[in-house]
């Protein structure tokens, strides 16, 4: 069997990139979609570095002929669409601001990527997850199960997602398609920017985690995408799986 096809959104950098790098160790054939043409470009020259066929595509999450767009690009060059991961987020995300001072547009941009841009890649890679037996992946967040203080749009749109996850598990099972997502914690400019802008992020994240650190996008978020992914996972459906060094103990 060829190597995996897969998407990855928002890839250009992030928790995206390394796992981007991590199926690419793998010899996978991974598609960088994401607004900035030369960030993109240049983790999809990284995951040839690393021994995968690194591509990029434009595609911009939140727009369906955008994402359309994408995956016919994909299935039109490679053949086969094996795995889709909508990782792309808001911008507004990691900016932590009252529930009275969030406009109706900062909450529909959160909504627009994250909750519109999941269905999007979902109607658009359906098909041929059906025909590969393939994978769809989202990436959500412990604040998705647990809140988060002065985050109360990206909670929503979080715990949105793995609502959508249960559904489309029971929904495409029958055809062979699985669906997961994990919530990672895990270095990244976006992590950068949140404990910059709120000083008591820092104690509130580390005091709580057990093993003391975060994750590395490549090495602990990138092999669980890739394992959820693979064929090793075959009976993993349904699921969303916390990748946070145990800081957000649910089960």
């Amino acid at each position: 069997m060829s190597s995996p096809v897969i998407v990855i959104t928002g890839a250009s950098g992030g928790v995206g990139r390394g796992i981007a790098l991590c199926c690419g160790r793998a010899g996978w054939t991974v598609w960088i979609a994401a607004r900035r043409e030369a960030e993109g470009t240049a983790v999809a020259q990284e995951v040839d570095r690393e021994g995968g066929q690194g591509r990029f595509v434009v595609c911009d999450a939140s727009d369906r002929a955008s994402i359309e767009a994408s995956v016919a690009e994909v299935v039109a060059r490679d053949g086969r669409l094996d795995g889709f991961v909508h990782n792309a987020t808001s911008g507004l995300s990691p900016q932590p601001v009252r529930l009275a001072d969030v406009s109706v547009a900062a909450l529909r941009d959160h909504a627009g990527v994250s909750v519109r841009g999941s269905f999007l890649a979902a109607q658009a890679a359906y098909p041929h997850l059906v025909e590969s037996h393939g994978s769809l992946l989202l990436l959500t967040s412990e604040a998705g199960f647990e809140g988060k203080v002065r985050l109360a749009p990206y909670a929503a749109v979080k715990a949105a997602q793995r609502g959508m996850v249960r559904a489309l598990a029971r929904e495409w099972g029958p055809a062979g398609v699985r669906v997961n997502a994990i919530a990672p914690l895990a270095g990244s400019p976006a992590m950068d920017k949140a404990l910059a802008a709120d000083p008591e992020l820092g104690p509130r994240v580390f005091g709580r985690n057990p093993l003391g650190r975060v994750g590395d996008a490549v090495e602990d978020i990138g092999t669980t995408v890739r394992f959820l992914l693979s064929q090793e996972a075959r009976y993993v459906t349904g699921h969303t799986i916390p990748v946070d060094g145990g800081s957000c103990a649910v089960s």
